[in-house]
Parts: structure tokens; sequence; C-alpha cells
């Protein structure tokens, strides 16, 4: 029979852990509930046999889009607040999320509310996340609030998977690609090296280059990978300068092709945040507020700062927003036509709607451009190395004949 390790509060609120004999992890938990325990954390022994130090994971927003799904479901069915985070907690796998849960339920049933209770713990709800729970708090909605989150942060995440997908396959060739041409250099091109130095005769000045390039790669590469390992930090720590941050952000919006597409993903997701927001009753000033920092680039941050300070002088939002050059003409259109016709949040679903889907397309069509020009370059550089490789050999073969 496998064994449980367990963590949990006894009914005076008492932290205690053990290990437990049963069949599966909810006869475990059934268990520990007859003795009145209320499970913080539960799984099986002989999994927890690391060889290193567990370092403290960060919760991801897939896990909190999933527990605000279970959450306005449970809510909507009737179940008290206390006992919906008494049952998400319990079957929450991740550690220091179940933590938080637990933390949240404990200062509820002291007498907090919910959005209260969250906002005690940023690591897990962000500042979005709190305010709309409040909003629906005060107009007694909570669970259509949650429903809307939990759309807000299933398309989020859909978004995000979606531009790392595409991230990937070229990542990866592009990887694969320097570690081939790397030991080319460093293990092939020496041996050649060899060879022609024992056949003497001028090498052409192809290969004089290429054997260059490989005498730099073998003497240096330690140097190389440390170089690099540290302009990697470099650029790291100078993008969370203030300075840096603008600088960097500003050049990647102005990349061909790569720019654009992130000007889309942003345009999407200020759409999307504010969208939610406003019709989860958020105030207009505290939603910009909040849609600025979910950005994902400062550029377009301090523009809608910009148009936060604008509307807080009584100015309209679709205006400003036209002022900062940053959000598309037809973007700032559609705003102007959902603030005149009252339907804001609902006009910004639907640009976020259109935007996603352009984002997807872009995505589609920038793998399948950098697809060939990877060909191309790759076949440059070894095309190339083989022709630097046999120079030589043609030139001793014309001699003899």
């Amino acid at each position: 029979m496998p064994s449980f390790q367990w963590k949990g509060r006894n009914r005076a609120g008492e932290l205690q852990e053990g290990v437990l004999l049963a069949d599966s992890k909810g006869a475990a938990t059934a268990t520990l509930r007859q003795q009145q325990i209320r499970v913080t954390n539960l799984r099986r022994k002989g999994r927890e046999i690391p060889l290193l130090p567990r370092l403290p994971s960060k919760i991801k927003q897939k896990s909190i889009a999933l527990f605000t799904r279970q959450f306005s479901v449970m809510l909507d069915a009737g179940l008290p607040l206390v006992q919906c985070l008494e049952i998400l907690g319990e079957q929450q796998e991740h550690p220091k999320f179940a933590t938080i849960i637990d933390k949240v339920r404990s200062d509820v049933e002291s007498g907090a509310s919910l959005a209260e209770a969250m906002r005690r713990h940023p690591g897990g709800f962000e500042e979005l996340y709190v305010n709309m729970v409040a909003a629906g708090e005060a107009g007694g909605i909570l669970d259509i609030i949650l429903q809307r989150l939990s759309i807000y942060l299933e398309k989020a995440v859909k978004l995000k998977n979606m531009v790392k997908s595409a991230l990937i396959y070229p990542v990866a060739v592009i990887g694969i690609a320097a570690l081939v041409v790397w030991i080319i250099l460093w293990k092939v091109i020496p041996v050649f090296s060899q060879l022609f130095l024992g056949l003497g005769g001028e090498l052409p000045a192809l290969t004089r280059g290429v054997v260059a390039a490989s005498n730099f790669v073998g003497d240096y590469s330690i140097y190389i990978g440390i170089g690099l390992v540290l302009l990697f930090f470099a650029v790291r720590g100078y993008h969370r300068t203030e300075k840096g941050k603008r600088v960097l952000d500003s050049a990647l919006l102005r990349i061909p092709i790569i720019g654009d597409l992130l000007r889309k993903i942003a345009v999407a997701r200020f759409c999307r945040t504010l969208s939610t927001l406003t019709a989860s009753g958020v105030p207009i000033l505290d939603g910009l507020k909040i849609t600025a920092k979910t950005a994902g680039n400062s550029i377009i941050e301090d523009a809608i700062m910009a148009v936060r300070k604008s509307v807080e002088e009584g100015k309209t939002l679709s205006g400003p927003l036209g002022d900062t050059g940053v959000f598309p003409p037809m973007v700032v259109q559609m705003i102007n036509v959902g603030e005149q016709t009252g339907a804001l949040d609902q006009m910004l679903s639907k640009i976020a709607d259109f935007f996603e889907d352009e984002v997807d397309t872009a995505v589609g069509g920038l793998v399948k451009l950098i697809e060939p020009f990877m060909i191309v370059i790759l076949g440059v550089i070894i095309g190339t190395i083989v022709a630097a490789m046999y120079l030589p050999l043609y030139t001793i073969i014309t001699q003899i004949d």
C-alpha cells in the first residue's frame, strides 16, 4: 500500500504533518477529513526524494485560471465562500498556491473580505484580479465576475502560448545549427588544417579564413562562452533599469515584422484587460492604471498612462489614444464609437477578438517566413565551410594533372 506524506491544520488551527498509508490520494484525503484535519499539502512519499534542494516555483497563470473557473462554478452552485476555498485549497497541486488559498480562507473566516484577503498575497493574485473581485463583492455578482476573470485568464494564457509556440521552433533550429557549426569548427576543421599543412603550398583565401575561425574557436571557446553569458546578464540588467527598459522596448517595436507583431499583442492585451475591467464595474481610471501594468512594453505602458492623465482631466478615451501614435487608427475609431454608444466594454472585447486572430495569423506567417530564411543562412554557412575545405584539394589535383 503506498504511503502519503501530508501537512494540514487541525480544528484548533495548529499545523500538523505526518505519513499515512492509503490506497489512493483520494482515500488519504478522506481519512484525514475523518480525523478533522484540513489538508494543505498531500503527496505520495516515493516522489519526494530530491537530489537537490527544491526551489520555490512561480505560480503559473494557467493554475490561477483553473482555480478561478472552478471557484465561479462552485459559487454559482450555491456553495458557501469558505467551503469553496477549503475544497480548492485541498485539491490544489501547487504547494505554494495551496498555501496561499488556505491563508485566504483563514482571513475570510476571520472577517476579511475576499478582495482584502487576496490583496495580502500579490504573488498569487495580481492587482487586476483583486480589483475585479472587490467590484464583484460590492455589486453582489462575485460569481459572474469570476466567470469573466476565468475567461480573461484563459484567453491571456492562449495568447501567451501562441507566441511561445511560435518562438520554440526557430530558437531550437538556430541553437542546433550553432552547435553543429561550432563542433565542425572545433573538431573537424583542425583535421583538414593539419592535412593541408602537410601538403605544403599556399592555401586559398577562403580556406585561410575558415582555418583562422577554427583556430579562434579552438583557442577561445571558454572565453566566448563566458562572454556570451556575461552579455546575457548585462542586457538583462540593463533592461531592468528605467532607461534600459525604454531603449530596448522601443528598439523591439521598430524591428520589421517583429515590432508589428508585438504591437498587435499589446493592443489585444490592452483591449481584453480594459474590457474585462470596465464590464466588471471597475472605474476607468483604475482600469487604465492596471492595464498599463499588464502592457508588457514600457513604451506602450507610458502611452496608456498618458491617456489616463488626459482622461483624468476630463477628456475622452479615444482622443488621447490617437495622439499617442501607438494604437492603430481603426482601434481609436472603434473605441470612439463605443464611447458614443455607451458600449465601450463590448467594443473593446470585439477589438480584442479581432487582434487575437491577427496575432494568430501573424505568428503563423512569421514561422513560415523564418523557416526558408534559416535554411538559406545555414546553407550558406555550411556551403562556405565545405567549399573552403575542398578548394585546396581541387588545386592540388589540378597541379598533378
